[in-house]
């Protein structure tokens, strides 16, 4: 049996520090990545290992839990930079796997999204919070065209 999730949220930003803008649906391509994001382009002779990035909510929520944040004084998942955050499912924690995402969607994960000292910048501790098991998300690289909305299903394909 194929175990499924769901896109719980997607967010983009147009320039490196720039504001994170969360979205509903976005169109994601082979050539551009999500639509309005900056990274999602890849560079001539580039490998493209970077063009979306994804964070799972229950990893979000644990590194909020081990900081202590009382609900109420909780980051959302976007203030991450991630792209994509999944619901409901857990990603294997190694490259290669093929996420599905809508109908058409592919991703293939490159590597681990290691927090950055920008974390810190957020929130004391939050760097540490995100480093054990891939609780700060996941690189990956566009291999099939897609249009996504909130709430649609993510599979693993392999």
């Amino acid at each position: 049996m194929m175990q499924t999730g769901r896109l719980g949220g997607i967010a983009r930003h147009a320039r490196p520090r720039g504001p994170i803008e969360p979205i509903d649906h976005v169109s994601v391509s082979v050539v551009g990545g999500l639509q309005g994001d900056f990274r999602g382009a890849v560079k001539p002779g580039g490998k493209g290992r970077r063009q979306v990035s994804l964070i799972e909510a229950d990893c979000w929520d644990a590194a909020m839990a081990e900081l202590q944040v009382r609900p109420g004084d909780r980051l959302p998942w976007h203030a991450r930079r991630a792209n994509l955050l999944i619901e409901h499912l857990r990603l294997p924690r190694e490259a290669g796997t093929i996420v599905a995402i809508g109908a058409t969607l592919r991703i293939e994960i490159t590597q681990e999204c290691d927090p950055c000292s920008r974390m810190e910048e957020l929130l004391p501790g939050l760097k540490a919070a995100l480093l054990p098991d891939w609780r700060g998300g996941f690189l990956g690289k566009v291999l099939t065209d897609g249009e996504i909305a909130v709430g649609d299903e993510i599979r693993i394909e392999r």
